[in-house]
């Protein structure tokens, strides 16, 4: 079964905690975080303040998405808001192993994610140190972009990777996603599909949900 993982983006930003009391009512395995911090991407949202107070709101997994620079030096703050996941972008960070290495010291999930341009062989040698692979179909910084088909052969070269070494690591996809999209990454090896605006402005999200788990 497919995971879900509703990215909060796209929720009304004036009743979140209401929002991820409903998304994990609907169904929704995860709970997709985007951390935007105007440099790595154009973009601001929230820090690990506001991750902390919706905490209390979800028993579900906190996937915290980093898109800032030099994330480093923000993983005991994120690690101690309540994150379950902490995927850093291999763009923005200097040393990814020793990051990695204190996503896991500090009793987190580490991830790794990669831009639609950025070639999987750059993670591969991290990839037996992770739990979690984020490759974007758009270009990350803001919702509502269209998907980017090009990228579904990276996601069957790592789905490949991930079962000739063993490994067990999920493969979340972000970016354009809905039922088409969905199900494409799903059958290209996407075993968390993360999506806002599909899933938060869908009439029936528990239905939704229902729908993409079957992928």
């Amino acid at each position: 079964m497919v995971k879900v993982a509703p990215s909060i983006l796209s929720a009304d930003f004036s009743r979140l905690g209401e929002e991820v009391h409903r998304l994990q009512r609907a169904g929704a395995d995860w709970v997709h975080v985007d951390v935007m911090d105007g440099m790595f991407v154009p973009n601001l949202t929230i820090g690990p303040d506001v991750i902390k107070a919706l905490r209390p709101h979800a028993t579900i997994p906190f996937d915290v998405h980093l898109m800032i620079e030099r994330p480093e030096r923000y993983l005991k703050q994120f690690a101690e808001s309540g994150a379950d996941y902490i995927t850093v972008h291999v763009e923005a960070t200097e040393d990814m192993e020793k990051t990695l290495n204190e996503i896991r010291r500090l009793g987190r999930k580490p991830g790794i994610s990669l831009n639609p341009g950025t070639d999987l062989s750059l993670v591969e040698p991290f990839l037996g140190d992770i739990d979690l692979l984020l490759i974007m179909t758009v270009q990350p910084g803001f919702g509502g972009q269209s998907f980017k088909p090009e990228i579904l052969p990276k996601i069957s070269k790592a789905s490949e990777h991930r079962k000739k070494n063993g490994l067990n690591f999920e493969i979340e996809i972000d970016g354009g996603i809905n039922r088409s999209t969905g199900l494409q990454c799903a059958k290209a090896g996407a075993t968390v599909l993360a999506a806002g605006s599909s899933l938060f402005k869908s009439a029936d999200m528990s239905a939704e949900i229902a729908l993409w788990h079957g992928f």
